[in-house]
């Protein structure tokens, strides 16, 4: 019998070398048997930079952008080959470390259904469910599961309540002996947080658009 042998890895090329579209569509189709892996496991994610490395090496297509600049595309071609095929989108089982969807879900779901989403993450909650019924998910309930959302958030802290001042007795002394106080150190304050700027999404396809304005994609 003879031994299978696998398959060589392809030569490592630059994008630039094979074009940004091209590059694009061979990463969205190595995309999407990595979405359904996940898809076939109860509660399975894949990170962004999970995603990147996989499709980077399976195509030999490389890039040196940051991730989050150009995987929304990618994710989004994904997306639109799964409502094609009248799938959920594979695409929401990729989310950032923070747990958070793509900065293009939300307008992939629009082309999809022509309604853009209040709350991206909780609809990508929802449509992971989907994809787990869907791909028949290993360790699925038998109820079918539940939605999870995975984005973090913080809730804003209450104040806490002040304590009434001791009432005072008419007619009664309140002369106490004063102390001198140590004057208080001076409180560090921290310098301010830069103001974040909000991504800006080339409106064909949707990636981030770098500082020059201009799509490496479409331009």
């Amino acid at each position: 019998m003879d031994d299978v042998t696998a398959e060589p890895a392809p030569a490592p090329r630059d994008v630039s070398e094979v074009g940004h579209a091209a590059a694009r569509t061979a990463w969205a189709e190595a995309a999407r048997p990595v979405l359904e892996e996940a898809a076939g496991r109860y509660r399975s994610l894949v990170r962004f930079k999970q995603l990147s490395d996989r499709i980077q090496a399976t195509t030999g297509i490389t890039t040196t952008r940051p991730v989050a600049t150009w995987i929304g595309g990618v994710l989004g071609d994904v997306a639109d080959g799964c409502v094609q095929r009248g799938e959920p989108l594979l695409s929401a089982l990729c989310v950032s470390a923070q747990g958070g969807v793509s900065d293009g879900y939300a307008a992939s779901v629009e082309r999809a259904s022509g309604v853009r989403p209040e709350d991206p993450d909780e609809h990508a909650a929802e449509e992971r469910l989907a994809c787990y019924r869907h791909w028949e998910a290993a360790g699925l309930p038998g109820d079918g599961g539940t939605a999870l959302r995975t984005a973090h958030f913080t809730p804003a802290r209450k104040a806490a309540p002040r304590t009434p001042a001791a009432a005072r007795t008419p007619g009664s002394s309140t002369t106490r002996a004063s102390t001198p106080r140590k004057a208080a150190a001076p409180k560090k304050v921290a310098p301010p947080k830069p103001e974040e700027k909000p991504v800006r999404l080339c409106p064909t396809c949707f990636t981030a658009v770098p500082a020059s304005g201009i799509c490496d994609y479409c331009d």
